[in-house]
């Protein structure tokens, strides 16, 4: 039985380049539906997308979001779309549509839940990036996931991914932005998906073409997504942490009045000792915190490893570039 395959392509304003995309796609995969999510286009975006699914007569269709944001795009073609595999990639022409067949084959192979294309390894993304601080930004995001989830993923931040039908019912999209590649890896590697790199080709945006990444801004959402994902990921080592430094600073804050207690028996400075009786108090809460809200975490962990093991959809595929 042939795997049906949605190629999923948020756009926003990409007039100049959602006709070629969808063309080079649908050249390397005709038997693919493709949808194009329009995010509150404001330019010709509607318009040239429809006029090539009306000349190539592909399957799929656009979906309307008017609501901004890529992950909030993301998130309602996961809702609305049902499929066996599942293609995200960008309507910005960076990513080439030849390198699609190989990232395809592992999840026809059933031999992960998503694969994506590594920009980073084949060095196309240093020599095509003309923004310094995004390569700052990549490598940091990547060093932190990789050590707090014992990952290794070498992009994090890659657009271009193909995930199994499996991951994608089973992944709730919380954010709204470009923190969506982010929340995937993060949710993908903390579940035990198995995830895949392959190296990918990367080019910049033709020429009029503007990227709707804001460095410091987007940065911001990333880092943001990043913290609130320790914390509920990895409460342990977030509030140990702020246990841990609350103590110390009770302990430094209050030897003050605890030596001149020990000398005089009187305490003068008495702003500063209950200034220490807060810190130690709110030191024990965050402790307290910490073993709570980790073993809600492992609870939904266990939680989520039953909902795979229920997992009933599961059919044998067949690759589609052969029929």
């Amino acid at each position: 039985m042939t795997s049906s395959i949605a190629i999923i392509i948020p756009a926003y304003n990409e007039e100049l380049t959602i006709a070629r995309t969808l063309r080079d796609f649908h050249d390397v995969c005709p038997h693919a539906s493709f949808y194009v999510v329009n995010n509150g286009s404001t330019d010709a975006t509607f318009e040239c997308a429809l006029a090539v699914y009306k000349e190539l007569g592909c399957k799929g269709g656009i979906i309307q979001e008017s609501r901004k944001g890529k992950a909030i795009a993301v998130r309602k073609a996961f809702l609305e779309i049902n499929a066996d595999i599942y293609v995200m990639v960008d309507a910005d022409l960076t990513y080439p549509a030849s390198d699609l067949p190989q990232l395809l084959q592992p999840i026809l192979d059933g031999n992960a839940d998503m694969v994506c294309g590594d920009r980073q390894s084949s060095g196309a993304y240093q020599r095509e990036n003309k923004r310094p601080m995004h390569m700052i930004g990549n490598h940091a995001v990547r060093i932190l996931i990789n050590f707090f989830f014992k990952g290794n993923l070498h992009d994090v931040l890659t657009g271009y991914r193909v995930m199994s039908k499996r991951f994608v019912k089973t992944s709730p999209i919380l954010s709204d932005g470009f923190e969506l590649e982010t929340e995937l890896s993060i949710h993908a590697l903390d579940k035990g998906y198995s995830v895949i790199e392959l190296p990918t080709d990367y080019r910049d945006r033709p020429e009029g073409s503007f990227s709707k990444l804001r460095t410091f801004t987007d940065g911001i959402l990333v880092i943001k997504t990043i913290f609130s994902i320790f914390v509920n990921y990895r409460p342990l080592v977030f509030f140990t942490f702020c246990s841990v430094v609350l103590a110390i600073t009770a302990l430094g804050v209050g030897t003050v009045p605890i030596l001149e207690f020990i000398r005089t028996s009187k305490i003068l400075h008495l702003p500063l000792a209950i200034l220490a009786t807060g810190l130690s108090i709110l030191s024990m809460l965050s402790f307290s915190s910490a073993v709570i809200l980790d073993g809600i975490a492992k609870s939904r962990r266990f939680n989520h490893a039953l909902q795979l093991l229920n997992w009933s959809d599961r059919q044998e595929m067949r690759n589609p570039m052969d029929s």
